[in-house]
């Protein structure tokens, strides 16, 4: 993917030297991260002349500088500017269908941090939380979609930012409330709301990698890195790798070819109201 060093942190909340004690509260508890969570499926932060190696902390000015790796550096200048280039399409692209975006945060920690929605660990994969609005990110979650999940490439992990933000628009546009309280009157399809939710969200994920086509910011191999992620991170594959069996009934996210679908859906429209997920729902 072609892209830029240097984009705005205006939106970045960099909490990767601040401890569980520091900064957010409980919220609602941790038991909403689990109802909510997307697993797999969430300027330059440096001071001007600084150490390349140190990155300036923005949340709430109470934490000092974050040592990085040249490593972490480089991926939390992609990350930067992959939330900043997903953001712009849909500050664009939802007033075309009546509604206004207004930005999300991403959260970067490390192992864990406190949301509004409980709190979250690294284990659990990036997220994103509706009560504050934040998608929440632990930069080593790249490693595991890499080793553990064979996701390789720029692409695929900008699939997960996108992803993410997906949860984002469909929480401006009420979608996850709806979701919500359609779980808790039919209890017994609360999982397949759960997949359509993240099917949507792929596929708004899709409407996103449509315009970087259209901008020219793709290279070679970037859509096979972004259905490659999508496909390794299926309800299938993971079952099967962890447990050695598939229970199509536990699925919360999707197949792998159902979240392939409507990945490539999103992203050959470029119309977030090809993403109805839900229709035909009950």
């Amino acid at each position: 993917m072609r892209w830029t060093r240097g984009s705005s942190n205006a939106n970045i909340e960099d909490r990767r030297g601040r401890g569980m004690g520091i900064g957010g509260g409980m919220g609602v508890g941790g038991g909403i991260i689990g109802l909510i969570l997307a697993l797999i499926f969430g300027g330059d932060i440096l001071g001007g002349g600084g150490d390349p190696g140190v990155a300036t902390n923005t949340a709430g000015g109470d934490v000092g500088p974050v040592s990085e790796s040249a490593g972490e550096a480089e991926r939390r200048e992609f990350v930067t500017f992959v939330l900043n280039d997903v953001q712009d399409v849909w500050r664009t692209t939802l007033p075309k269908y009546g509604d206004q975006y207004r930005d999300a945060k991403l959260v970067l920690f490390r192992d864990a941090t406190r949301s509004a929605c409980g709190v979250g660990q690294a284990g659990m994969g990036p997220f994103y939380c509706p009560l504050d609005e934040r998608a929440y990110l632990d930069l080593s979650f790249f490693d595991e979609l890499h080793q553990k999940f064979g996701a390789n490439g720029d692409f695929a992990q900008a699939y997960v930012i996108a992803h993410e933000l997906g949860h984002h628009v469909q929480h401006i546009l009420g979608v996850d409330n709806r979701v919500r309280q359609m779980q808790q009157s039919r209890p017994s399809e609360a999982n397949e709301y759960s997949v359509r939710l993240e099917l949507q969200a792929d596929c708004f994920a899709g409407v996103w990698a449509n315009s970087t086509s259209q901008r020219r910011l793709l290279q070679e191999g970037d859509v096979e890195e972004a259905l490659n992620a999508a496909s390794a991170i299926g309800d299938d594959r993971i079952q099967k790798q962890t447990q050695g069996s598939v229970n199509p009934e536990s699925f919360t996210h999707g197949s792998s070819a159902q979240r392939v679908t409507w990945f490539r859906r999103g992203m050959e429209s470029g119309n977030p109201e090809s993403c109805d997920s839900f229709a035909g729902a009950k």
